[in-house]
């Protein structure tokens, strides 16, 4: 059983950062392949970036494309999620979750996720 708790989340100003952070407990943690959703009020969860294990291939979504940045740290087990020019649309729950397979875009093929951090992003 993997844990997962994000931290880094607050209210900011449009265009300003934020950097996230989310702790696993698994000391197998490089094995995963890590990603950040976000789901905003009324709203579907969505993709926002992942990372393959041991800090491979990185991906995001169009809409996060150039303004955020996902990392890892394998031995310090967290994943960070970098958040520049943010903008209010950037407003939502944002989640953190851990998968060892299948498609690491969709939330279905994610095993493990934290409680979710709020980001809001006043105009």
């Amino acid at each position: 059983q993997v844990q997962l708790v994000e931290s880094g989340g607050g209210l900011v100003q449009a265009g300003g950062s934020l950097r996230l952070s989310c702790a696993a407990s698994e000391r197998t943690f490089s094995c995963y392949a890590m990603g950040w959703f976000r789901q905003a009020p009324g709203k579907e969860r969505e993709f926002v970036a992942t990372i393959r294990c041991r800090g491979g291939n990185k991906y995001s979504s169009d809409s996060v494309k150039g303004r955020f940045t996902i990392s890892r740290d394998n031995a310090k087990n967290t994943v960070y999620l970098q958040m520049n020019s943010l903008k209010p649309e950037d407003t939502a729950v944002y989640y953190c979750a851990a998968a060892l397979s299948g498609d690491p875009t969709q939330s279905r093929d994610y095993a493990y996720w934290g409680q979710g951090t709020q980001v809001t992003v006043s105009s």
